[in-house]
């Protein structure tokens, strides 16, 4: 099917019958985030993905960003484009002595060449998640940050809803070294849009805590801000968070510890100890085909929202979570 019948049938979706009930039927304080769009479905981080998302009505929808040669934030998961794109053949010769293809080495205009395809594995060539979007079927296209607000703002406007986006800042130490401050870059463009207070329609999120510290106290930024965590916590540093951050942003591994020998859930005290603190929790990722020895995405879905009682999730699958809160509120 070609990319713009595709976008045409999502953005007609947006309209349906089905997701307008459902919007409507949903009264629940916990957030739902499109995880890189409707991933699950279509190619991350392509605007169809995004197109889909917002038809599916969550809260937010996220944008992973990276920095393109000409200062153009991209939005797409990682520094590299080998395992999402067949940058390999069309630009072979463009890898860094490491063999890998970095986004910050080509301009916008010669990354919007570029197929983006289901996430594979770059030795192998076989899809990471097989049953999902077909590899290499269709075309699909990288775009930018602005790019990306402005479907979503203009679908705001044209369908009367009000979603919101919640970009993340990826490895800003790696911008730093090639010449660039993303953070600066980001904050502008969102100031443009109208992004600028807690108030706003926008959440931003950083693994990196000094440079999240930065965009709070140097950069003065006013933003609702939430900490991404990805290594086991020291022992003080959610107080730390505090000082800058809004709220955190761990993975359901921090949360589910395991299980008993009754085989019964062993949740940890970071979601208790950081309501303590005043400090949201928005935790990732939740997908319907990686249970990790949960029986089902319904069980993992209740785990997580009335388990470990979190105050939102980052899902693949915004339709199925949607669809879960609208049933247990």
């Amino acid at each position: 099917m070609h990319k713009n019948l595709i976008f045409i049938l999502f953005i007609l979706i947006s309209s349906s019958k089905f997701f307008s009930q459902t919007i409507v039927s949903r009264s629940n304080d916990k957030v739902i985030i499109a995880h890189r769009g409707a991933s699950g479905y279509l190619p991350e981080h392509t605007m169809e993905s995004k197109a889909m998302a917002y038809a599916m009505h969550p809260d937010f929808i996220e944008q992973d960003l990276v920095l393109s040669k000409d200062d153009i934030p991209i939005v797409i998961h990682d520094i590299y484009l080998g395992d999402i794109t067949d940058v390999a053949q069309r630009f072979p010769n463009r890898s860094r002595i490491d063999n890998r293809f970095y986004v910050i080495d080509f301009t916008y205009n010669e990354l919007k060449q570029l197929n983006v395809l289901e996430r594979f594995n770059p030795k192998t060539k076989e899809a990471v998640f097989s049953n999902r979007f077909p590899y290499g079927k269709s075309h699909f296209n990288l775009h930018s940050l602005q790019d990306e607000i402005e479907l979503i703002q203009g679908l705001n406007k044209s369908t009367g809803n009000d979603i919101g986006i919640y970009p993340e800042i990826k490895n800003p130490k790696f911008h730093r070294e090639n010449g660039k401050d993303i953070s600066k870059i980001v904050l502008s463009i969102l100031s443009d849009y109208g992004y600028m207070t807690k108030s706003d329609n926008c959440i931003l999120q950083c693994f990196d805590a000094p440079e999240l510290k930065r965009i709070r106290i140097d950069l003065k930024s006013e933003l609702f801000l939430v900490q991404l965590i990805g290594w086991k916590l020291e022992e003080g540093q959610l107080e730390n968070y505090r000082n800058y951050a809004d709220g955190i942003g761990p993975s359901i591994k921090h949360l589910i510890l395991g299980f008993d020998e009754d085989k019964n859930v062993i949740f940890s005290d970071l979601v208790k100890n950081a309501h303590d603190l005043n400090l949201k929790v928005h935790a990732f990722t939740f997908r319907a085909d990686q249970l990790g020895g949960i029986p089902s995405f319904e069980k993992l879905l209740e785990l997580g929202f009335y388990g470990a009682d979190v105050d939102g999730i980052f899902t693949d699958f915004p339709d199925k979570a949607v669809s879960f809160l609208a049933r247990t509120k």
